[in-house]
């Protein structure tokens, strides 16, 4: 079986607020350190059956790119949702929902 490990650094400054992220992957073509300004990560916790999630971003992170951080993020879970789910109709109501997110938050597609 293969395995890949996925290594998120954060660095935080003396009131533990995040000031560097950085991550790396055993699997990517390169080994070095990647930065990033946010990170939402969530994980299915199938005993008590919900997420888990960890949601960080850098003191130094524009509020414009967090606005279009999770238009981004919206638009890839109905991405996956349609991969994991077939379910075409309420992936449609998603997909609308983002354009209404865009349009509310002046995000150019």
């Amino acid at each position: 079986m293969k395995k890949a490990e996925i290594k998120i650094t954060v660095e935080l400054d003396d009131k533990n607020v995040p000031e560097v992220l950085t991550w790396e992957s055993t699997d990517a073509e390169t080994q070095e350190k990647l930065a990033a300004k946010a990170m939402i990560l969530a994980l299915w916790d199938h005993n008590y059956k919900n997420a888990l999630r960890i949601d960080l971003w850098t003191k130094d992170m524009p509020v414009d790119e967090m606005k279009r951080f999770f238009y981004e993020t919206l638009q890839t879970m109905a991405d996956s949702f349609l991969r994991a789910t077939g379910e075409t109709n309420i992936v449609e109501d998603l997909r609308d929902y983002c354009a209404h997110f865009a349009e509310k938050m002046e995000i150019k597609q």
